[in-house]
């Protein structure tokens, strides 16, 4: 807190303004540290309104958690972890005659000393602070009135069920869902997710989750890295040099040796919109169509496609989206790549969701500058989960790692630059989309473009 009526939120190296605010507002804001009931700021005065604005910022930026305390004690129940930026504790009513059950995206795990209440769906994660808690959550693993629940902490745990309503992590059931094992849980897309194939996707990606990504290191103090190269085993060896020519006859060999990242692009001389078409004319376009019969009977025959890199089943379930920097011939947006037709469709984009797209992309990379064109790989998830179960993810990844080479080797061949991205922001994709993450959604990106040609000295 400043002199001015600034208040700034510091976190490690990272910082953020959150602006500024009478004295009345930064006193009671110093409770924040401690905790501060939401009911001290629901009011509508002018110094509620102010804490309120405070406390909304503060958790767009992620940095509230938010407390659940006994009313016995002062124990916490519940320590509620945002994972995405505008989660905001609501309820969602129950009544004593409603009957719930735990999503079947639901799990509780040990994390350090404490256990933690997650599910992909969900905008938070609940650390579970009273064993009671637990076993309440336990019984609902089958379908339970809540007359028929052992309330022990009363009200307050009531409070929590209606929380974790809105968070989509317990389900209110209808007469016509059964048993509740698989229903569709509002959106007809997620009978085609098996449980960790969900998980994988929003734990192992960026804005759906509060966890480091990336290079953290986490481990590096605790365990030396492996060797680059794994030690032989032991044992006679065949030398294989003997038999490999020095001089291949094709080119492709050499195209191979070739292939590198490239971080920096030339801003003086962007990528044409004519090599942007060449290129994914040669890594992405549909070849032919095809039909396949039932799979079963009564079934619908399956549409299929032939493009130029191999696909899990010959589903090809994923989709480029070009976020366009500096393209020659092309204005900046966001367009999809429509791999039928051979054309790019704009697609509406806020200036800052394009910045902010092409911002992460540059720092993932480490790069001294934004790309050109970045390429994000959308999988259109149903499309191969409705026949893979247990493998259908893996499958895409798999997927994504045939296209980033196909991709790597014909910007090599073309005389451009190109890096594949290990992260990607799965909410702000879908922000900028209005395509839900669960429907279809990044699994990887490749930044294109010009190479940067290093500058010869005298």
């Amino acid at each position: 807190m400043q002199l001015d009526g600034n208040i700034t939120a510091s976190l490690g190296d990272y910082s953020v303004n959150l602006g500024q605010f009478s004295a009345a507002a930064m006193d009671r804001a110093r409770h924040l540290s401690t905790g501060l009931p939401l009911a001290s700021f629901a009011g509508k005065s002018a110094l509620a309104k102010e804490v309120d604005a405070l406390a909304h910022r503060l958790a767009r930026q992620g940095l509230l958690e938010y407390r659940l305390p006994s009313s016995r004690d002062e124990q916490d129940l519940v320590v509620i972890e945002p994972q995405v930026a505008e989660y905001w504790p609501r309820r969602a009513k129950l009544g004593s005659r409603d009957t719930v059950v735990l999503s079947r995206f639901a799990y509780l795990r040990r994390r350090g000393n404490e256990m933690a209440l997650e599910s992909p769906r969900a905008g938070a994660l609940f650390r579970i602070g009273d064993p009671t808690i637990a076993a309440t959550l336990a019984v609902l693993s089958q379908p339970r009135k809540i007359s028929k629940l052992n309330l022990r902490a009363g009200s307050s745990t009531l409070y929590l069920l209606e929380l974790l309503l809105d968070s989509q992590i317990l389900l209110k059931l209808a007469a016509k869902d059964g048993d509740g094992l698989r229903v569709n849980e509002g959106d007809g897309n997620l009978v085609l997710w098996d449980f960790h194939d969900l998980v994988f996707h929003t734990r192992s990606t960026e804005g759906r989750q509060a966890n480091p990504v990336g290079a953290a290191f986490t481990y590096a103090s605790v365990v030396p890295p492996s060797p680059a190269v794994r030690p032989p085993w032991p044992g006679s060896k065949i030398d294989l040099r003997k038999f490999s020519s020095s001089e291949p006859d094709s080119p492709f060999p050499k195209l191979l040796r070739e292939r590198h990242s490239t971080r920096d692009f030339d801003d003086k001389h962007p990528i044409t919109l004519g090599e942007l078409a060449q290129f994914l004319d040669t890594t992405a376009r549909v070849m032919s169509e095809w039909k396949s019969g039932p799979y079963f009977d009564g079934g619908s025959e399956v549409d299929y496609s032939t493009r130029p890199y191999p696909a899990a089943g010959s589903a090809y379930e994923l989709e480029l989206y070009l976020t366009v920097s500096s393209c020659e011939g092309l204005a900046r947006g966001l367009y999809h790549y429509d791999a039928g037709s051979h054309a790019l469709a704009a697609i509406s984009a806020s200036t800052q969701q394009l910045q902010a797209h092409l911002a992460a992309a540059k720092f993932a990379m480490d790069a001294p500058g934004q790309p050109q064109i970045l390429i994000t790989i959308a999988a259109r998830f149903g499309r191969i989960s409705w026949k893979y179960s247990a493998i259908a993810y893996s499958l895409i990844l798999k997927d994504v790692g045939a296209l980033l080479q196909t991709f790597y080797l014909a910007a090599t061949d073309m005389g451009l630059g190109g890096c594949a991205i290990g992260s990607t922001n799965i909410d702000l994709f879908a922000k900028m989309t209005e395509l839900e993450f669960h429907v279809e959604s990044p699994v990887g990106q490749f930044a294109l473009g010009r190479g940067r040609t290093p500058d010869i000295q005298d």
